[in-house]
């Protein structure tokens, strides 16, 4: 049994440590924008999303480099808030991960109005401290 709970105290240490991992200090002054497309733009599907950084350099996930970020986009869902601000940002249909260093991407959305959202996050998908975060914009796929 002592063997067992000092095998498991460890594994336990090591899930949790991201949950309490601190959130990494913001690149300053950095912000990330929309390039393309503008807000309330009419487009055609696929949508090409062009996205915009001033004042930091893009950092693939993984790679802890001082004054980096790497782009995640939120679609069709609320803006970033203050109980996003220490969150790892999840991978689904409404968080895009752009890990490898990407900016831009194709989006293939449904006709009618969406949101889209430009976060920045750390090496290991945090929001930077402050967060990096984009004015939510709104566009409409005929």
């Amino acid at each position: 049994m002592i063997k067992q709970l000092s095998l498991a105290i460890p594994l336990a240490a090591a899930c949790l440590a991201p949950a309490f991992a601190q959130q990494t200090p913001a690149p300053e002054n950095a912000e990330v924008y929309f390039i393309a497309p503008e807000d309330g733009a009419t487009v055609q599907a696929p949508v090409t999303v062009l996205f915009g950084l001033r004042n930091a350099g893009v950092a693939p996930a993984g790679v802890e480099m001082e004054g980096t970020l790497h782009h995640h986009l939120f679609v069709n869902r609320a803006p970033f808030g203050e109980d996003d601000a220490a969150m790892n940002i999840p991978s689904d249909d409404n968080h895009r991960h752009f890990g490898g260093g990407q900016t831009q991407t194709t989006l293939d959305l449904e006709p009618g109005e969406h949101t889209l959202q430009l976060v920045g996050g750390d090496h290991n998908h945090i929001p930077h401290d402050p967060p990096v975060v984009s004015d939510v914009i709104t566009i409409t796929v005929e």
